[in-house]
């Protein structure tokens, strides 16, 4: 497609596919900003990124405005205090279903 390096557009990029842990509440707000802006989360994110290295707010008023409703609807109580001091949860313990014991699943037998 292209002959060389210089023929490459500036804002031509190359990604790669991540495995992101990210807290529960703040990804369900930040897929409904990028459901309501019709973008994808990675497109959402990089926007976000870029904008923070430049020092800069990625959201114009309307935008935060609604990201406020979101928070609201999805319980995000966190802000930007509580960033680098998140801790997991202990995951609750599983329970064991009616075919499963201490030796695995059951098979159930059919009658013939």
């Amino acid at each position: 497609m292209y002959r060389d390096s210089t023929d490459i557009p500036s804002n031509a990029v190359e990604r790669v596919q991540t495995g992101v842990r990210i807290e529960k509440r703040l990804l369900k707000v930040m897929k409904a900003l990028a459901e309501y802006h019709d973008l994808t989360l990675g497109d959402l994110i990089e926007g976000i990124v870029l904008h923070a290295f430049d020092g800069k707010c990625p959201f114009e008023e309307e935008s935060l405005k609604r990201i406020a409703e979101f928070r609201k609807i999805y319980h995000l109580d966190l802000d930007w205090k509580a960033s680098h001091r998140l801790v997991e949860r202990e995951p609750a313990p599983m329970l064991k279903g009616p075919t499963q014991g201490a030796g695995g699943s059951r098979r159930v037998r059919r009658k013939s």
